[in-house]
Parts: C-alpha cells; sequence; structure tokens
C-alpha cells in the first residue's frame, strides 16, 4: 500500500498531539503499519528510537505557570494543568521523587478526602493525584491533574522517579561536561577493590567503598546485576573549618603548647603564635593572619581536606560517600539535577541533561559542574557501577530533614 509521506507526518502528529504518554509508541506502530517494507533508514531511525526510549522520564511542575511536564530525556511528552497549594498551604518546591504509588487513596489529614492516583512525594503529605482543577492553587499541598492525565501517568512511573517542582517554568538540556561520570567501557580490566588490594596497595587505604558496593565493583566488567537500578547521587557542601581550632591543633603537633582545641583564642594559644612568630624569624604579634596561616600549614605538613561530601543512594538506601572539592565554597550555588540517558552495558559513554531546579540566579548548571572536583578514584568507582536514569544534585542546601530510611535524597527548595 502506497502512502504519501504527508499522509504518514498527519497520522504521526495527530496521534502525538492528542494521545497520551505512550502515544509516541502508539504513533510509531501507525507509522511502520502504513510504511511498507523496513528500509535502511527505518531501520536508522528504529534505533534512535530504541534509544529515546530508553532515556528516563522526568516531571517538571511550575508552580506559576500551573503546569505539569513529563519529558522522556529532553523530548517533552506531554503537558497538563495542575492546581497546587492554595496560600498556607502551598505546595514546597525542590527536588523529589516517587516514594509510593496508590491507584486509590484517601487523605489521613483532610477528611478521608480521596486522591486517587496517589504518587507521594513527601512522607509528611505532598503527592501526586487526581483533583479539582478551579484554575489556581487550592489544594492543601498536594499536586492536583486531571483524570486522564493523572491515570496515563501513573500507568508510566515508578518509585524512586525524579519529580523537580519549580517556580518558574524550567526544562531539560542536554549537557556534556568532563566532570559527568562516564560507564566504564566492556573492555576495560577492573583491578579488584578487596581489603587484600587495599591493604598492600597505600595510595587505596581509606576507601570509602562499602561493604555493600563491594562486590559490584569487583565484578562490574563482567555485568552489572543492578544495572536496571539508577544511582541516586548527591553533592553538598560541608561546613567550612574552624581556622582557629586548626592553628592550635598544628601548633599542639609541632611542639607549641597552644592549649586546648577548642576555637577559641585565649592566652596560651596567642603565646604559641608568638612563640612560632619568634622561632621563625616573622613579627612577633600573637596574631592570625593569612600569611601565618600558609607558614604554619606548610611548616605542620598540613593540607586541606576536601570541602564538600559526594552521597549515593540505591533503592532509598545509601551505598556509598567520598569526599570531593566545590571550587569557591563560599559562593551560592543553587540547586541543579543532572541525570544521565540511556545506554547499554559495555557502552563507553553516556549522554546526560540538565534542569535548573531554582533558575539560574546563582549560576548555571555547567557553572555548578565547573566548580565539582572529583578525585579520580571516586571518578573510576562510579564509572563501574554508573546505570542509565542515574542522576546527580549539586546543590548548597540540606538534605537532612527530608532525607530518611524511604526516600532518595530530597532537596527542598523553599
Amino acid at each position: 500500500m502506497n502512502v504519501s509521506l504527508e499522509t504518514r507526518e498527519t497520522a504521526i502528529f495527530g496521534l502525538r498531539q492528542f494521545a497520551p504518554i505512550k502515544g509516541i509508541a502508539v504513533a510509531l506502530g501507525v507509522f511502520a503499519a502504513v510504511a511498507g517494507p523496513a528500509t535502511a533508514r527505518d531501520n536508522q531511525a528504529s534505533e534512535g528510537e530504541k534509544a529515546a526510549a530508553e532515556a528516563p522520564l522526568q516531571m517538571l511542575v511550575s508552580l506559576d505557570e500551573q503546569k505539569i511536564d513529563v519529558y522522556r530525556g529532553t523530548e517533552l511528552l506531554q503537558s497538563a494543568p495542575i492546581s497546587s497549594g492554595k496560600p498556607g498551604n502551598s505546595t514546597p518546591t525542590g527536588v523529589f521523587s516517587i516514594l509510593e504509588k496508590r491507584r486509590k487513596h484517601f487523605s489521613n489529614l483532610y477528611n478521608n478526602a480521596p486522591m486517587p492516583f496517589m504518587q507521594r512525594l513527601t512522607w509528611s503529605g505532598i503527592a501526586l493525584h487526581q483533583g479539582r482543577l478551579p484554575g489556581y492553587p487550592a489544594s492543601h499541598g498536594c499536586i492536583r491533574m486531571p483524570r486522564d492525565f493523572a491515570k496515563d501517568l501513573f500507568g508510566q512511573t515508578e518509585r524512586g522517579m525524579h519529580v523537580v517542582v519549580t517556580r518558574g517554568a524550567a526544562a531539560p538540556e542536554l549537557i556534556r561536561h568532563d566532570v559527568l561520570p562516564q560507564p566504564l567501557p566492556a573492555a576495560t580490566t577492573l583491578a579488584s577493590l578487596s581489603s587484600t588490594t587495599i591493604a598492600a596497595d597505600p595510595a587505596l587505604r581509606g576507601s570509602l567503598v562499602t561493604a555493600s558496593i563491594q562486590p559490584e565493583l569487583n565484578a562490574a566488567a563482567a555485568k552489572n546485576p543492578k544495572f536496571d537500578q539508577p544511582l541516586r547521587m548527591i553533592v553538598t557542601p560541608k561546613k567550612s573549618e574552624n581556622q582557629t581550632r586548626t592553628l592550635q591543633r598544628l601548633l599542639n603537633q609541632m611542639g607549641f603548647n597552644a592549649g586546648p582545641v577548642d576555637g577559641v583564642m585565649g592566652r596560651k594559644t596567642r603565646a604559641a603564635i608568638a612563640l612560632y612568630q619568634e622561632g621563625a624569624e616573622r613579627p612577633v604579634t600573637g596574631k592570625i593572619t593569612d600569611s601565618l596561616i600558609r607558614d604554619i600549614h606548610a611548616a605542620a605538613g598540613y593540607e586541606k581536606p576536601q570541602n564538600a561530601t559526594l552521597r549515593i543512594r540505591r533503592k532509598f538506601k545509601d551505598i556509598y560517600e567520598a569526599p570531593v572539592t566545590l571550587a569557591d565554597i563560599d559562593a551560592p550555588i543553587g540547586t541543579h539535577v543532572f541525570t544521565a540517558l540511556g545506554f547499554e552495558q559495555g557502552a563507553g559513554s553516556v549522554d546526560w541533561m540538565a534542569v535548573p531546579a531554582e533558575g539560574e540566579s546563582h549560576g548555571t548548571p555547567r557553572d555548578a559542574l565547573d566548580r565539582l572536583t572529583l578525585p579520580e578514584k571516586v571518578q573510576r568507582e562510579i564509572s563501574e557501577i554508573l546505570t542509565p536514569g542515574t542522576s546527580l544534585i549539586i546543590t548548597d542546601r540540606s538534605f537532612a530533614r527530608n532525607t530518611g530510611l524511604g526516600t532518595d535524597f530530597v532537596v527542598v527548595t523553599r
């Protein structure tokens, strides 16, 4: 059967415009039916379509626009109106993930109100669900959606999928950067990180790989049994070290009696600094200056510790932690979410996409990546366990309050 290109495009466009989220697959099926025998171009297109289908699903909610956008990778699949929290019960913004799903659910906070197709974002009562849409924020904090959309979305999502809630509109964009982890190629031979290896190699001592991750590192070259389980990674700054405490500790190590390491610039600490200055043939002031700090650090062989921490969770459980470095640690960072797209086991590269979860008032996602340095060992260990759909959050906000058992890293930005 011969069908014109215009007819094919019309059929596909019509389905993509009006079909639900899975309409892309339906449209492709119609295309195959009307196009006749497959050609080499068709085969190439199907490979691209397969890669697109393997990209992670991600939901972006804009409170200002009262809208939810559903993306497959960087491709917008569908949008729908919402009704978010009314004044006094506003919906929090931030980075969340689906914690629980129930087709039929009733609120235990608000008079047993029905919440069909409920997808929980926090254990404190925020969820996506079907509900009334008056055209403005009217809920007690949840994100209400139209019935057909809520039903279709419920069938497409899984626990652990990201939902990013922002004030203004946001959209994912492809990004490439040297600091974004890449998978380890299949031909790479991995060095075992067993306790014996670590003990024999001083460079590996102090490895922060946990027992739960260890077997995977040893077997990753063959096959990762958890390849279908995305990692959730987050980088946050550490609290700045107390400068006076560090100097007290170093002076005591060098034989100067600086007194208790308590961060208090008392009589003993000033006397110890003066004694050090006298021995170093510097002006004796007993005061802390930048040049004094550099001299004492050099004399004691002290290196500043890395000032940020990378943490990794899988299926809501901590599996890894390591120190990393953020440049300009005192400058605002914002909150940025990076997500790995689909790739096959043995592939040596993967594309990433980025979403600025707080806008770009504190810099772009690329600016955040420019400030991050991962030690070579940490890069290698992440590469060995990297999976499709893995995400990385870089933020200067705390995740501790809303992150716990049964959650991914939850970052509330308001």
